[in-house]
């Protein structure tokens, strides 16, 4: 769907939009990352501006014995899959602290797996090498999942005007829509689908586009086919009538050969129907006047002092050295490539030459972990390896850090700078992605006009890391009253899923076809 066609359906009704949100995971009920909190923070943000929308997931054990209680209804989903027939029951629940309808597919061969257990997750499991491993049926259980979301369209209440598919797991969504539709002499709800992060794609064998039970020649190269495969996610950037990511600068970088994982063709074909909205924040569970981990809770009119203890009780729970006085560099990532810890690893024998303490939270790939550790090591009571996650712990960095490094390759939105504003504990960024979007590098000229809310650099380089964290390090210890300057600006920043829910609405609005009241 393109420019024209929006066009012409702003002439349609005044009412709400109708919504179903399909996403592979949902924030209360499984998580692996940051699409799990899309799920469940935007959906509450919609509803509060008067957009009726649900969400739909599938039932993962963590789900069905989770906190968040879930109940079976009556209904039962027969699902064609190729040769097959697959049967699966539709469960209902709400997310947490909200009204937000959240249906969950059941099917205990696909997804009643025990994802709870430390060796498996939702779509991964830990072999005996210690390395993460595909399931092998991943295919067979997505593709059932987004044929199951066509069936219980019937079953919900009335026909959503969109359905906002998510990532590679409901990829093949849109063009299922569509075929069933046309089959049953109808029209398909306007699909919108979001990439999170373009580097996981779903490729799978030509198997696996057999159960979609779409028609053959819609195998090929322009459309569901990729390098002889089935590639689910460039399903969802074909048949989707507009395509979002999670900020405009992402948007503008994968279609390029550099970011684009080999899709940056077919983006530049749809650029048309592309946009970028960042990912906001949920300020109920990330902001430091409330916060109930952290030691001292703390506004921007109060951040020096707040900070103090809570940098004291980070200092004393990490083992790093008591000093008030010495600047403490915060990170909390996935120990991967992707989030710069490499940069950080190479360049930190010259970054903690400038007299600084280093608190890594994190794990990720056994290499960079045992790097991280290593560190610690050298310099005892000076380095913080945290391996792992805690999410007090993560809190306290946030709250006790002085600044936050996120070097990363890329970044499609980022969470962690945009909590690192509100706890005025300054970025330092690569600018890539959405920290390029979200974070204003500090020159004299954004001093100047109040906008400076970091410091960010270019190249993917060690050096240049280490040049802008001396630059950070110098108006941290000279001259305070600058530092405090970008701290405020920082913290007075609103990066809320309010926010960002208002530009969903208005390209909900837009695909359906309805004005505002």
């Amino acid at each position: 769907m393109g420019a024209e066609l929006i066009a012409k359906n702003q002439s349609g009704a005044t009412r709400a939009p109708r919504v179903l949100l399909a996403a592979s995971e949902v924030i209360g009920f499984a998580k692996t990352g940051g699409l799990a909190d899309v799920a469940g923070s935007l959906p509450r943000s919609l509803a509060d501006r008067g957009v009726d929308v649900s969400v739909i997931m599938p039932l993962y054990r963590a789900a069905r014995l989770g906190r968040t209680p879930v109940t079976p209804t009556e209904t039962t989903l027969q699902v064609k899959m190729g040769w097959q027939t697959v049967t699966g029951r539709l469960w209902r629940s709400t997310l947490p602290d909200s009204n937000v309808p959240v249906w969950l597919v059941e099917q205990p061969d696909l997804f009643d797996r025990d994802d709870s257990a430390a060796k498996r997750g939702l779509y991964q499991y830990v072999d005996s090498h210690g390395a993460k491993v595909d399931y092998s049926d991943n295919g067979e259980r997505f593709v059932f999942f987004c044929k199951a979301v066509v069936a219980t369209l019937n079953h919900i209440g009335a026909m959503p005007d969109v359905v906002h598919c998510n990532d590679w797991q409901t990829g093949p969504l849109p063009a299922l829509l569509q075929e069933a539709a046309a089959s049953q002499g109808k029209i398909a709800p306007r699909t919108l689908f979001t990439v999170h992060n373009i580097a996981y794609q779903g490729w799978f064998g030509r198997n696996v586009f057999a159960l979609t039970d779409l028609p053959d020649h819609l195998f090929n190269w322009r459309q569901l086919e990729c390098q002889g495969q089935f590639n689910m996610l460039k399903a969802g950037l074909v048949f989707a009538d507009w395509l979002n990511t999670v900020s405009p600068t992402y948007a503008r970088e994968i279609q390029t050969s550099y970011y684009g994982n080999g899709l940056e063709g077919v983006l530049i074909e749809r650029r048309h129907v592309l946009s970028g909205i960042v990912n906001g924040v949920d300020y109920r569970h990330w902001d430091p006047a409330i916060d109930p981990h952290i030691t001292a809770k703390y506004t921007s009119a109060t951040v020096a002092e707040g900070k103090a203890k809570c940098k004291a009780a980070l200092q004393q729970r990490t083992g790093l050295a008591p000093n008030p006085g010495v600047p403490l560099l915060g990170v909390i990532a996935r120990l991967v490539e992707q989030k710069g810890i490499e940069l950080i690893v190479r360049a930190a024998d010259a970054l903690l030459a400038q007299d600084v303490q280093l608190a890594v939270l994190g794990e990720g790939d056994p290499h960079w972990q045992q790097e991280v550790s290593k560190l610690q090591h050298r310099y005892p009571q000076r380095v913080a390896a945290l391996i792992g996650f805690d999410e007090a712990l993560a809190h306290l960095i946030e709250a006790g850090a002085d600044l936050f490094l996120m070097p990363s390759l890329y970044e499609p939105s980022g969470l962690n700078q945009l909590y690192s504003l509100r706890y005025g504990t300054v970025p330092i960024v690569r600018t890539t992605g959405g920290l390029a979007d979200t974070i204003v590098d500090t020159t004299e000229e954004t001093l100047a006009n109040r906008t400076a809310t970091g410091f960010r650099f270019a190249a993917h380089a060690p050096w240049a890391l280490r040049e802008t964290v001396e630059k950070a390090l110098f108006v941290f210890r000279q001259r305070p009253a600058v530092w405090r300057q970008i701290q405020q600006t920082g913290m007075a920043c609103d990066w809320s899923w309010s926010r960002s829910a208002a530009e969903y609405e208005r390209l909900y609005r837009q695909l359906a076809g309805l004005r505002h009241g």
